[in-house]
């Protein structure tokens, strides 16, 4: 159904009979790791690439509970490679925008 995100390991990681703190959780993430992500390009721009690594590393457990294999694996390579982060990064901003529509979609489901 989705292609970035899986209710599977949202259910796992929140519970499948917690629609309210799922609600709350996806909310969190949209509010803050997905922020935090759409920003790194500018602090790139400004040389400040620990700041870009730590919110990468900070936002690598979030893609797993919210089942975003392929996302936090770019994360892992913009950690290990800063070299090829202005690629890297365009493929992180393309994942967020279709994280951001699936969490979105997936919270209109909860009961």
């Amino acid at each position: 159904m989705y292609k970035f995100i899986s209710t599977q390991s949202i259910y796992q990681y929140f519970g499948e009979d917690k629609p309210e703190m799922i609600r709350e959780m996806i909310q969190i993430i949209l509010d803050t790791n997905i922020k935090d992500l759409k920003e790194l390009d500018t602090y790139y721009k400004l040389d400040q690439y620990a700041t870009v690594n730590n919110r990468c590393h900070k936002a690598k457990p979030t893609m797993v509970y919210i089942g975003a294999q392929k996302t936090r694996k770019i994360l892992e390579e913009i950690e290990t490679n800063p070299g090829d982060f202005p690629e890297l990064n365009e493929s992180l901003q393309a994942h967020l925008i279709e994280i951001e529509t699936e969490l979105n979609q997936f919270l209109a489901t909860l009961n």
